[in-house]
């Protein structure tokens, strides 16, 4: 049997494919509302866990760090790997173009464990003490190559006749770029940050190296209390994560979305005049 193109076999693999992926994550949503201390038994809904997190000072302060870092390291990684994917599609000829491409995206294929070694190396041969700061460059460097590559896929499909007919109107070249280039590229730019700030938030084994005393992030604290036992606050933190991410990721679909239909827009209004 087949319908519309989609054969039993197809609808069999998409749906157990989606419950492979999406299945764990729903059951732990659910069991973070389980009035049971026990997370594999249903004792009855209850939000007692949620207010229980409020009072593990460990894990609300782990978040916290988390969440700092993470903020402040996908901006940064959204700024150089916009910068270096415009340098990369923009300025094809210049000298030492393979080992600067080479280094933006070795990251890419890197073992995270051999990342993290090298970074730790680095900040101890440079004498600096492992905390928040060394966490958050090392999530620079690591993020920033993934940035780089979503927004080099966008300037690779540029029309370059717009910004030529913008400087050939007497715009300047930085002008050009935040008038026309910039508001093209952004739905580009916004997913880069959404990745960037996803790979930190989830970060583990880099921030493992890298990170010192008063540095310790969500993961890291969540594996360390894991291997002693599954506890209900843990899945009520990351609910909550879930619930952040969600949202963001849903934000964005909208702001690019309205984008998106705006340039639509602009381009058949332009058409007609």
């Amino acid at each position: 049997m087949n319908t519309g193109g989609w054969s039993r076999f197809n609808i069999a693999s998409v749906t157990l494919g989606f419950a492979f992926l999406y299945l764990p994550i729903l059951l732990l949503v659910i069991y973070s509302f389980n009035a049971s201390r026990l997370v594999t038994v249903w004792g009855g809904f209850s939000t007692q866990w949620y207010a229980a997190l409020l009072q593990n000072q460990g894990l609300l302060d782990a978040a916290w760090v988390t969440l700092q870092v993470a903020l402040v390291s996908a901006t940064v990684a959204t700024v150089l790997g916009t910068l270096a994917a415009l340098a990369l599609t923009r300025y094809t000829r210049f000298r030492g173009r393979i080992l600067f491409s080479g280094m933006v995206f070795a990251p890419l294929v890197m073992p995270e464990v051999i990342t993290g070694l090298s970074l730790l190396l680095l900040f101890v041969a440079i004498g600096l003490d492992r905390g928040m700061l060394t966490v958050t460059l090392a999530h620079i460097t690591f993020a920033m190559c993934f940035v780089a590559v979503v927004v080099q896929s966008r300037l690779l499909t540029f029309d370059r006749s717009l910004e030529e007919a913008a400087m050939d109107l007497g715009a300047t070249p930085v002008k050009t770029f935040f008038a026309i280039t910039l508001p093209v590229i952004a739905p580009a730019i916004i997913s880069g940050w959404m990745l960037a700030f996803t790979l930190s938030l989830d970060d583990l084994v880099i921030a493992s190296f890298t990170s010192g005393p008063g540095a310790t992030t969500l993961p890291m604290k969540i594996y360390s209390q894991v291997r002693l036992g599954v506890t209900p606050e843990i899945n009520a933190i990351c609910t909550i994560l879930i619930a952040i991410v969600a949202t963001g990721v849903i934000i964005a679909s909208l702001v690019n979305k309205r984008r998106e239909v705006q340039r639509l827009r602009d381009e058949q209004a332009a058409g007609r005049a």
